[in-house]
């Protein structure tokens, strides 16, 4: 008799119920974050961010310190905790709004200065909270309630890829954007949020992980269109892979041939 296998909660998440509206990526996203601080053993020394957005209720879910700062600040916040306790694991979750609006520079200049930190950046192409306003992700002629005929170039101008926008900075030791619209890309995406930690714990400096991840409700999508959205129209906007990595070439091609699935971009160094 075959034994059956018990799916077991990662000791980084508490037990409370997440409140996350039905096909949202946030609580892939929680779980993936958890596992990985639990499995590199550093649960304990971890301290996380959680600004203002979806993600103020990361406080209630992940099992680790954490501190809810002003929107927008959760680098200049990471970054004091780092100074002081460089000892510590520390991250900042924030959502698009939060980083590319109201946080741009704390974003741009934690990266410039290779703080040791690490920021996972939900990308869901809008304010989630707030009621589904255009963000500085939201898509060309994509509808939000504040562009109810879509985002128009001439008034908004273009979204901000985060990415490409941070990759040409001496800096930052790891960019990589990621998504979780599907099984087989969610695999991929913890190992982009591992190894952005291992990069920290290797003091190799700013690590930044971006997740596109799918919002039904301020889509007005069905949890499975919001899927095929994320597939046919953010990623071939937002193409996935990685913008700049420490790690050696050779390293990269060592782990595809030990079966490791690469499909990451290392042509940028």
């Amino acid at each position: 008799m075959k034994e059956k296998k018990v799916f077991k909660r990662t000791k980084g998440l508490t037990d409370i119920p997440m409140r996350y509206c039905p096909g949202c990526g946030h609580g892939i996203i929680h779980r993936l974050v958890a596992e990985v601080i639990e499995e590199l053993g550093v649960l304990k020394r971890t301290i996380g961010i959680a600004p203002v957005g979806c993600s103020v209720f990361a406080d209630e879910y992940f099992n680790c310190d954490m501190i809810q700062p002003a929107h927008g600040r959760g680098p200049a916040v990471a970054t004091g905790i780092k100074r002081t306790r460089p000892d510590c694991i520390v991250f900042s979750y924030q959502g698009d709004g939060d980083l590319a609006s109201i946080g741009m520079a704390e974003t741009v200049h934690a990266c410039a200065r290779s703080e040791n930190i690490t920021i996972i950046f939900v990308n869901n192409a809008i304010y989630g909270m707030t009621g589904g306003q255009m963000a500085p992700t939201t898509l060309i002629g994509m509808k939000s309630t504040t562009t109810p005929f879509g985002r128009d170039v001439k008034v908004a101008g273009y979204p901000i890829k985060v990415c490409e926008l941070l990759a040409p900075l001496e800096a930052p030791g790891y960019l990589v954007r990621v998504s979780v619209h599907k099984a087989s890309q969610v695999m991929k995406a913890k190992k982009a949020i591992k190894k952005a930690f291992q990069v920290q714990m290797d003091g190799l400096g700013f690590s930044l992980v971006e997740i596109i991840s799918p919002c039904p409700t301020d889509w007005f999508l069905t949890s499975l269109q919001a899927v095929e959205f994320a597939e046919k129209q953010m990623i071939p906007y937002f193409p996935l892979g990685e913008f700049k990595t420490p790690y050696k070439k050779e390293e990269v091609k060592k782990e595809a041939k030990e079966g490791i699935e690469v499909e990451y971009r290392t042509d940028f160094n």
